[in-house]
C-alpha cells in the first residue's frame, strides 16, 4: 500500500463512519430496528478499516516497540473514549438521542477532511502470507492459545464498555447521565492504567505483571457483580479498567516474539478468527441477560478473566518448550 493509497483508505473510513452516525441519527425510536442495523454495519465496517489503515501507518513504530505501540495506541484510544463518554453525558439532559449522534458525526467528518489534506509515507508492510502458511496456524498449539485469549480479553473488555452503564441503570437505579460518567471513568482508568504500565514495563517482569492484571480484573468484576451502592460500582469500575489495561499490550508483544508476521493492524489466519469472535461478547451478554438477568454481564466477565488467567498458565507451560520465560 502506497502512502497516497493509505491516505485515501483513511478517508473513505472516516467517511462511513461519518455517514453511518448520520444515518443513526434518524432513525431512533419509533423507527423500526431494522432500520439501525444498516448504519450499525456502516459504522463498524468505517471503524474496522480505521482501525487497519492506522494500523498501516505506525507499522514501523510497532516493528521498533510492539508493546509501547500498542499501549501508546491504547491511550489515545481510551482518552477519545473518555472525552466522548463525558461529553454525551453532559449533553444527556440538553439535548435529544438524534442530535447527540450528529454531533458525535462531526468528529470522523473533520479527520476524513484532515486525511484528505495530509500525505502519507509509504508504509512497511509485512511480506504476503501464502494460504498454507495461515493455515498451518491451526495446528500450532501456542497460535490457537494466544487467539483464545484474545478472544476472551477483547470480549472482556468490550463487554464491560458496551454494558456498563444499563447495568448501573438497571441494576442500582442510577440516572443515564451519571451512569456515562461511571463509564468514562472505566475508559479513563484504563488510559490511566496503560500510562502506569508503561512506566513499569522495564522494572518487572512482564508474566507477573500480566497474573496481577488479571486477578484484579477478576476482582473488579466480582465487585461490580454483587455491589448494590454507589461507592462499590465506582471502586469496582476503577479495578476492572486499572486489570484491563496492560493485559492486550503484554500478550501482543509475547505473540510479536513468537510470531513475527504477526501484526494487530492486519488479519492474520485464526487471530482473525479469535479478534472477531470476541467483539461478539457484548451481543451474547444481550441474550443471556435475558435468560438470567442483567447481573450476569458482570459474572461473565468474570468468568471470561479467570479463563484468560488459564490460558496464560497454559502458554507458560508450552512456552517452556521454547523459551525459559514468558
Amino acid at each position: 500500500m502506497t502512502g497516497r493509497n493509505l491516505g485515501f483508505v483513511l478517508v473513505i473510513a472516516c467517511m462511513t463512519a461519518f455517514t453511518s452516525l448520520a444515518a443513526l441519527s434518524f432513525t431512533a425510536p419509533p423507527v423500526a430496528e431494522w432500520y439501525r442495523l444498516f448504519g450499525f454495519f456502516g459504522l463498524g465496517l468505517g471503524a474496522g478499516t480505521l482501525n487497519m489503515g492506522i494500523f498501516h501507518a505506525i507499522s514501523a513504530a510497532y516493528r521498533l516497540e510492539p508493546a509501547a505501540t500498542i499501549n501508546l495506541a491504547g491511550v489515545f484510544f481510551g482518552l477519545g473514549s473518555f472525552v466522548v463518554a463525558v461529553l454525551i453525558a453532559g449533553a444527556f439532559n440538553v439535548y435529544t438521542v438524534p442530535s447527540i449522534l450528529l454531533l458525535v458525526a462531526i468528529a470522523p467528518g473533520l479527520f476524513a477532511i484532515r486525511f484528505a489534506r495530509s500525505g502519507f509515507p509509504a508504509p512497511v508492510v509485512a511480506r504476503k502470507r501464502s494460504f498454507r502458511d495461515v493455515a498451518r496456524e491451526f495446528t500450532i498449539p501456542s497460535a490457537v492459545l494466544f487467539s483464545l485469549l484474545l478472544f476472551f480479553h477483547f470480549g472482556n473488555e468490550w463487554a464491560i464498555a458496551a454494558w456498563l452503564p444499563l447495568f448501573l441503570i438497571i441494576r442500582l437505579g442510577l440516572s443515564p447521565a451519571l451512569a456515562l460518567l461511571i463509564l468514562a471513568l472505566y475508559w479513563l482508568s484504563l488510559m490511566i492504567g496503560r500510562i502506569i504500565a508503561q512506566a513499569v514495563l522495564p522494572h518487572v517482569r512482564h508474566g507477573k505483571l500480566l497474573v496481577a492484571s488479571i486477578l484484579a480484573s477478576m476482582l473488579g468484576c466480582m465487585i461490580l457483580a454483587f455491589t448494590d451502592n454507589l461507592f462499590g460500582a465506582i471502586f469496582g469500575t476503577l479495578l476492572v479498567g486499572i486489570g484491563f489495561a496492560p493485559i492486550y499490550p503484554l500478550v501482543v508483544e509475547k505473540i510479536g516474539v513468537r510470531f513475527p508476521h504477526y501484526h494487530p493492524g492486519f488479519f492474520n489466519g485464526i487471530f482473525s478468527v479469535a479478534l472477531t469472535g470476541g467483539m461478539l461478547a457484548p451481543a451474547t451478554l444481550g441474550y443471556a441477560s435475558e435468560l438470567f438477568g442483567v447481573q450476569i454481564v458482570m459474572v461473565l466477565p468474570m468468568i471470561g478473566s479467570i479463563i484468560v488467567l488459564l490460558l496464560v498458565l497454559l502458554i507458560w507451560l508450552e512456552a517452556r518448550f521454547f523459551s525459559p520465560k514468558f
